[in-house]
């Protein structure tokens, strides 16, 4: 046979040889870092839930996270999780759409401010971008501004200091204000306020929409933080419930495929931008689901650890591994994850 290109590919561009020939806990070498990740860089996350875990890892293994928003005195042990404390490099809860992660930045510089700023429910005042962060809500409109502007001046300093910056994508289906555009983490009337069609809307974000609004968040960052480099990823974790019409397992293929290209379009036009692949390591068929609890959704903490693990050995120097050390993070317990998609199960037929 005459000499071709794929005559000089390496193991890893062959399915059978690094896949269908190996165990699924000893396939390799998915992962290659664009850029080195050190403990001397400061490190600053935000995502939808399975960031979580991300955030809990870096601090785990000694890296340099920024939290400019910690957890003050008065709170202690599992309060400090319960009201949204140490979760992410400021307090703004999770973050599941590019779009979302976008008007987060603006509203910190003052280029957004969104029409909606306060539910009432029950005597109390609920922020709508961070309806869960105070369970029991605040005692006042006034308390609740405070509030608001400390988080958005926290949200500012992360985005002044960082050299990487962590975002784990979630969903393409979100809900929006009608008028102004305004993108909530969840439906309106299902953590809190109250749901007005005449008001909200249904959205499901394209391809384009995802990829234009991570660009433009990526170059306003940059513009407070010229050096400062992505690392981007996607969560492996399935939708709980989608208003798309369509079945639900048939709406996470389309948003995890969605976001992954949109994960890939950037990495390839942006030199400082890198991409993790934990939905690859969680959800591929090679592991055969053995990642997932029961339920088909929730990861669990084998997979959790066997993904942080990847993560850290592509960044660590060979000689300071040992090879059966455990080097992931303590995962999180599933309700430990303040997670408020979970919700949604509660509306299920």
């Amino acid at each position: 046979m005459s000499d071709h290109p794929y005559t000089q590919l390496p193991t890893e561009a062959f399915w059978r040889e690094s896949i269908s020939m190996r165990h699924p806990m000893e396939i390799s070498d998915i992962y290659r870092p664009k850029f080195s990740i050190d403990k001397t860089q400061k490190i600053a996350t935000a995502g939808s839930c399975f960031a979580q875990h991300f955030s809990k890892a870096l601090k785990q293994r000694g890296y340099n996270f920024i939290d400019e928003e910690p957890a003050p005195n008065i709170l202690e042990g599992n309060l400090i999780n319960k009201y949204n404390y140490e979760i992410y490099s400021a307090r703004y809860a999770n973050i599941y759409t590019a779009r979302q992660m976008l008007q987060t930045l603006k509203r910190a510089l003052g280029e957004f401010a969104p029409q909606d700023t306060a539910w009432y429910n029950n005597g109390r005042f609920f922020d709508p971008l961070r309806p869960l962060i105070e369970p029991a809500g605040y005692d006042s409109r006034a308390e609740l501004d405070i509030a608001r502007t400390a988080h958005l001046s926290a949200v500012k300093r992360v985005f002044e200091s960082t050299d990487i910056f962590v975002f784990t994508f979630g969903l393409t289906e979100a809900w929006a204000h009608h008028v102004d555009g305004l993108v909530y983490p969840m439906c309106p009337g299902t953590v809190g306020g109250k749901f007005d069609p005449k008001l909200h809307k249904f959205h499901n974000f394209t391809f384009q929409e995802n990829y234009d609004d991570m660009v433009e968040f990526i170059e306003l960052a940059r513009i407070l933080q010229p050096n400062m480099r992505f690392l981007l990823t996607v969560s492996p974790v399935p939708l709980t419930a989608t208003a798309s019409g369509e079945h639900v397992l048939a709406a996470t293929v389309r948003s995890k495929s969605t976001l992954r290209t949109v994960c890939a379009e950037i990495c390839d036009h942006f030199e400082y931008v890198d991409y993790f692949p934990s939905y690859e390591l969680i959800s591929s068929p090679p592991f055969k689901g053995f990642f997932f609890e029961h339920d088909m959704r929730s990861v669990s903490a084998t997979g959790v650890d066997f993904a942080m693990t990847t993560f850290f050995r592509a960044h660590a120097d060979d000689d300071n591994i040992d090879k059966n050390e455990k080097i992931g993070a303590p995962e999180l317990a599933q309700n430990e994850l303040q997670c408020e998609e979970e919700i949604l199960k509660g509306f299920g037929k």
